[in-house]
Parts: structure tokens; C-alpha cells; sequence
């Protein structure tokens, strides 16, 4: 007790980070590899090695340590965007990076977390949100202003509705690349990506 009458509250324990970042992997993993439904806290705690306690003490539901660790892994996930270079042709810019997204696409992981998020879309409606608030939009958004520009440029038709071409090339991904049961190789996603560029408008080679 202080002199006037109060009593002093004493600092928590202060979070340790690591178990923090122990948690939000194994959520993830367990999310990749289990799906929403399948995953709980106390796999997730005795996954990361930790009590379901602790857990508890920093998310009060499954869903909100699920939409952290959506948001958590926003830069470990693909995000080949190319940068626009004065003086050097989109089109070119893309031929250097298509084998990137290829490679980018084809990873099992991502495709995995993609389709889970996808299919818990009706009745994980928050886990939706955080994937397209931290992942999607932001990628669109960088792509939209490359698209904007090709189209200033003429390199893809000046009178191209920019974001029903993006729907399309976007519905054409989730399709093929995310829906699709079978693994699929960098190569053969390099290759179907190349195609839907070509179709979209852009001058690139065709194998």
C-alpha cells in the first residue's frame, strides 16, 4: 500500500518474443497442414512448446491467433513485383522475372495456405479478411499501378479495363495454380503464367 491508501500494481511478466514467434509458426504450419477446423490451441501450444496458457494469456481465440499469424507471415510469402526502370521496356522486366513467379506460384506452401484460406472463406470470414488485407491487397495494388502504366504506355491496349484484367488474371491463377490438386513445377507454372500474360495483352514470347 502507498501513503494514500492505494495499492500499487506490480508490472506483469514481461511477453518473451521468442515464444511469441514459436506460437505464430506453429499456427501457421498447423493452418497449412491441417486446415482451420483441424487446428486448435493446444495443438498449436504443445507444437510451439509452450503451455495452452500461455497462449491464451496473448490471444483470447483461435481466430484472432490465426488472423496474427496470417498477418506475421506477410513478408515470408511470395511478392515478385517488378519496378518500373526508366528507359527499359515492362515487357522485359517481366521476361526477367516470369521464372520467379514461376518458382513463387509453384511453392507448397503458399498454395497450400492460399486454398485453405479460400475454402474457410463462409465460415472463417475473419481469416479471409486478414489474408486479403495483409496479402492480397497490397500486392494488388503494386500491380495495379504497373498495369496502369503498361497502359500508358501501350504496352497492353490503351482502352484495357485495368481491374477486370487483373480479376481475370487473378481468377485465372487461383484456378490452375491454387485449386488444382496435382503439385505443379516452377516450369509449368512459368509456362501457364507466360501464356496468361500473353492473353492478357502483354508482347511476350510464347514457348
Amino acid at each position: 500500500m502507498t501513503a494514500d491508501g492505494t495499492r500499487r500494481k506490480r508490472p506483469g511478466r514481461p511477453r518473451d518474443p521468442e515464444a511469441d514467434t514459436a506460437i505464430l509458426r506453429a499456427a501457421v504450419e498447423s493452418l497449412i497442414e491441417r486446415g482451420v477446423d483441424q487446428t486448435s490451441i493446444e495443438h498449436v501450444a504443445k507444437r510451439a512448446g509452450v503451455t495452452k496458457v500461455t497462449v491464451y494469456r496473448r490471444w483470447r481465440t483461435k481466430e484472432d491467433l490465426l488472423a496474427h499469424a496470417i498477418e506475421s507471415v506477410r513478408d515470408d510469402l511470395p511478392n515478385v513485383a517488378p519496378r518500373l526502370t526508366p528507359g527499359v521496356p515492362l515487357t522485359e522486366v517481366i521476361e526477367q522475372l516470369l521464372p520467379q513467379w514461376g518458382e513463387a506460384l509453384a511453392d507448397p506452401r503458399f498454395r497450400s495456405l492460399s486454398a485453405r484460406l479460400l475454402a474457410a472463406g463462409t465460415s472463417h470470414p475473419t481469416l479471409l479478411n486478414a489474408y486479403r488485407t495483409h496479402h492480397v491487397l497490397p500486392r494488388r495494388e503494386r500491380a495495379r499501378a504497373i498495369m496502369l502504366q503498361a497502359r500508358l504506355d501501350r504496352q497492353i491496349d490503351p482502352a484495357a479495363d485495368v481491374d477486370m484484367l487483373m480479376d481475370m488474371m487473378e481468377g485465372a491463377i487461383i484456378h490452375r495454380l491454387l485449386l488444382s490438386i496435382e503439385p505443379i513445377t516452377p516450369e509449368e507454372a512459368t509456362r501457364y503464367l507466360r501464356r496468361l500474360l500473353a492473353q492478357a495483352g502483354f508482347a511476350i514470347r510464347l514457348p
